[in-house]
């Protein structure tokens, strides 16, 4: 078996309480190597058109992409995606930080949750071996006030959740599925489709080797990128500003989702873009795994929240 993907699949019925790992095959890693392709072909194969989004018979994957894992910049990636409750269609968002790559040190390629927990659970998986864990002591808690309960439950500050606040608890349909504190799969309402299920997590923590099928070539060509990344005009104007770099433009091409794209612009978007952040309170950088870019700008303000705006998700 190729050492790019470890051929495991995590199936957790949370009804019933089991915890299966599929092998695939070589053949399907191949065709559908993770992220949005392995949601879609769960979707189209499992979940029959007509079921509730809120629903037992809905399902939650959370699959990271096929670099994730290894030291690449921007591969850091990992796609969550159900049937969506706010539009009722296929349902997928995107999400950096580090869950995916503790994750897929821990073993495996993806995750399939199915049914509804009779009570709040988080998962927790490490190095190859998962529980179904009572969260009922969780349940109602911010992100903030959860993360930092689970790292003092678990022993770990390094562990990487992937989790729900109240919103997704109270079935918001646009409630995001948060990495961390910072970092949010922000379309199409999936942290409800978490919260129907009463799963309040999935926390992983990964030390297994994962180095790709030919690591010295991986390496060089990673630090190969790294260095265009950092000699890149484009990559420059990321570092500075980050994502909300996007503003201006998708103002002057109309392209602004206002209203669900009613409107592609409004009055006073320049005043939300970046350079302004950045101006005004920025104070530093961040990045994810691995990551040369590090686009994402630390403020200082006088609220609970120290990331600016991401546009995207």
């Amino acid at each position: 078996m190729p050492r790019s993907f470890h051929n495991k699949i995590l199936r957790v019925n949370l009804t019933k309480g089991t915890i299966q790992v599929e092998e695939p095959g070589v053949t399907y890693m191949r065709k559908y190597m993770g992220g949005w392709n392995i949601i879609a072909d769960v979707l189209l194969r499992e979940v029959p058109p007509k079921v509730d989004p809120l629903g037992p018979q809905n399902k939650l994957i959370f699959a990271p992409g096929v670099l994730t894992g290894l030291a690449v910049s921007g591969a850091a990636r990992n796609a969550v995606g159900a049937k969506s409750p706010l539009t009722g269609g296929f349902g997928a968002g995107e999400v950096g930080a580090f869950w995916g790559t503790e994750f897929k040190r821990a073993g495996f390629d993806a995750l399939i949750v199915e049914g509804v927990s009779p009570k709040p659970v988080y998962l927790w998986i490490k190095d190859g071996e998962v529980e179904i864990r009572d969260a009922t002591h969780l349940w109602g808690k911010t992100t903030k006030e959860t993360w930092l309960a689970l790292q003092e439950e678990l022993g770990d500050k390094r562990v990487r959740a992937s989790m729900i606040g109240p919103g997704g608890e109270n079935l918001v349909r646009y409630a995001c599925v948060m990495n961390g504190l910072k970092d949010a799969a922000g379309r199409t309402g999936l942290g409800a489709v978490m919260g129907s299920k009463r799963l309040k997590a999935v926390v992983s923590r990964g030390t297994l080797p994962f180095d790709g099928e030919d690591p010295d070539t991986i390496r060089e060509m990673a630090r190969e990128l790294a260095r265009g990344v950092a000699a890149g005009e484009k990559a420059a104007g990321m570092h500075k500003h980050g994502t909300g770099a996007a503003l201006p433009d998708a103002v002057l091409q109309g392209n602004l989702p206002i209203r669900n794209f009613r409107d592609g612009e409004f009055p006073g978007a320049y005043d939300i873009s970046a350079e302004v952040f950045l101006d005004r309170i920025g104070v530093g950088m961040e990045g994810c795994f691995a990551c040369a870019v590090r686009c994402k700008k630390v403020v200082s303000a006088e609220t609970p929240y120290k990331l600016d705006p991401d546009y995207g998700g």
